[in-house]
């Protein structure tokens, strides 16, 4: 169905050049639209006031005429991604060599074993987040702290994790441990990991090598989309921490966390397709593919 600006057009070519004009950005005229004196820098998002004045013909649309227009054409609002990057500049060699033991483990699961482990802090008093309902958030008394260490199977969506007041160098070791202790029958045990001081501290060093089937893989710096665990605390957050109602009772919120961790001790398809090892995701098609 055609679309009206002073007549009839060629709707695939007009909606071709308006996606162009929107890929460059907003410029000049976007930029007068909120502009409260000279030098104001351009915005770095359209609107709708913002589109109407930089596309001559949608001038004398309303603002819910531009968005009719934009729903015909197939231009509905969506979250804007940020290009992935991390400034390791052995990020390629790091990335294979994860696929690889994720290869190794989707072939051999009975020998070998890919764990991806993170840290995740949270505090009594809970976070802000929109909610239906009144605002029955509170805060009160002292913001504690509490530490959690994890590892979720590449495979199975098992999760393993050790928590307390901090998380060191005497944690990482103990919790090292519980993971050999977990797969005792695993060849391989690969622990992808951050670049965390602590992971190579001479004590855990040391304790790595008594146990030789634990092979830490560094990830790339700041690549936080090659450590799947970093979405189930997102999860966590998200249905545990945020408005939380424990406020006045710390450690019921530390067994709630708990609690929550606990529903995946044996694994779970749900999580896998959560955090993108099962499904499309790039690392569930490497392991698919192996």
């Amino acid at each position: 169905m055609a679309v009206c600006a002073g007549g009839l057009f060629d709707q695939a070519k007009r909606k071709e050049e308006l996606i162009e004009q929107l890929r460059q950005g907003p410029g000049e005229a976007a930029t007068r639209v909120n502009a409260v004196g000279a030098g104001c820098p351009a915005p770095g998002l359209w609107t709708l006031a913002r589109i109407r004045a930089s596309v001559a013909w949608l001038a004398e649309y309303s603002l819910s005429g531009v968005w009719r227009v934009l729903q015909r054409l197939d231009l509905g609002l969506h979250s804007a991604k940020v290009q992935m990057y991390s400034p390791d500049p052995d990020y390629v060699k790091k990335k294979k060599r994860l696929e690889r033991a994720l290869r190794a483990a989707a072939r051999q699961p009975a020998d070998q074993v890919v764990l991806f482990l993170d840290e995740f802090g949270y505090y009594r008093w809970p976070t802000g987040s929109r909610n239906w309902g009144p605002n029955v958030a509170q805060r009160e008394g002292n913001n504690q702290q509490w530490r959690t260490i994890g590892a979720l199977n590449a495979l199975t969506g098992q999760v393993d994790y050790l928590d307390n007041y901090i998380v060191g160098r005497r944690q990482l070791i103990k919790f090292y441990g519980q993971l050999v202790h977990r797969y005792p029958a695993a060849q391989r045990i690969y622990l992808i990991q951050d670049n965390w001081n602590v992971h190579h501290h001479p004590e855990v060093l040391a304790t790595l090598a008594r146990w030789p089937q634990l092979q830490p893989l560094a990830l790339p710096t700041y690549s936080p989309w090659l450590n799947p665990i970093e979405k189930l605390w997102r999860w966590l957050r998200q249905d545990v921490l945020r408005l939380h109602r424990s406020v006045s009772d710390w450690p019921a919120l530390r067994q709630k966390v708990r609690a929550f961790l606990d529903q995946f001790q044996h694994g779970a398809e749900a999580l896998l397709q959560y955090v993108g090892l099962s499904g499309d995701g790039r690392l569930a098609q490497v392991i698919r593919t192996a």
